[in-house]
């Protein structure tokens, strides 16, 4: 079931809308956005908001904007607090338990993991008990990617994952696709910011496409990822002569 059933932007609250990040044109069309199901998937070009909006659903939910949960903060981000301060989020029932994941933070997760496994009074090693065991920087990328969603993600949560698949090999996707498959058996919600035309793919999502337009949601076999993603496969070669020509 999915906890977070709505937002609502609150644009009385806001004295300039000229300023950053209320005059993202995405952003500045949508007034309420729903959340019907377990996984919904925000796409759209880089700049469009979609970064931006799932930061502030984080900190509204009391994680750590720069990446973690309620336990671990690396960091905030002025631009996502400023439009927290006018998002109302709609809960049936409202959970505390769930992790905000930022591809391009990561690396600044694990190192803020390693600091606290050297502290005795932070628990020391046992800090990784439910990272896999061990540090995310003894691990791949895309490995420490996996053993975090395996081994830190269960249970009644909401999961924001920003660009999951920035250290996935395709094939590594489809293992996290299982992943979440299995994660929302167990009674997760998912709300996944991607460019990736395998991740949106995942059976009974809603997806939401950030653009000049606003908010809307969108098919998944209307989208440019699949669209473009299909063409290209088919035929490589004509994309390279208009390319390269």
């Amino acid at each position: 079931m999915a906890y977070l059933k709505s937002l609502r932007i609150n644009w009385e609250q806001v004295e300039d809308k000229n300023t950053y990040p209320f005059n993202v044109p995405a952003l500045a069309k949508c007034q309420t956005l729903d959340f019907n199901q377990n996984v919904t998937f925000f796409i759209g070009e880089n700049g469009s908001g979609k970064s931006t909006l799932l930061e502030a659903i984080a900190y509204q939910c009391g994680f750590g904007v720069g990446g973690g949960d309620r336990n671990y903060d690396i960091g905030l981000s002025d631009e996502s607090l400023s439009l927290a301060s006018i998002l109302t989020l709609a809960w049936m029932p409202k959970i505390n338990k769930g992790f905000f994941l930022r591809a391009e933070t990561f690396f600044d997760f694990a190192q803020f993991l390693d600091e606290r496994a050297k502290d005795p009074f932070s628990g020391g090693g046992m800090v990784y008990n439910t990272f896999g065991g061990k540090s995310l920087n003894e691990q791949s990328h895309g490995e420490a990617f996996l053993s975090l969603f395996t081994n830190r993600f269960g249970g009644k949560s909401i999961f924001l994952l920003d660009e999951p698949e920035a250290a996935l090999s395709p094939q590594r996707q489809l293992a996290f696709l299982r992943i979440m498959h299995d994660l929302e058996k167990e009674g997760a919600q998912f709300i996944i910011a991607t460019h990736s035309p395998i991740l949106m793919a995942y059976p009974g999502a809603r997806i939401y496409e950030f653009d000049e337009d606003g908010i809307n949601p969108i098919d998944y076999e209307t989208t440019d990822h699949y669209r473009l993603t299909k063409s290209f496969l088919s035929n490589p070669e004509r994309y390279f002569r208009e390319l390269f020509d």
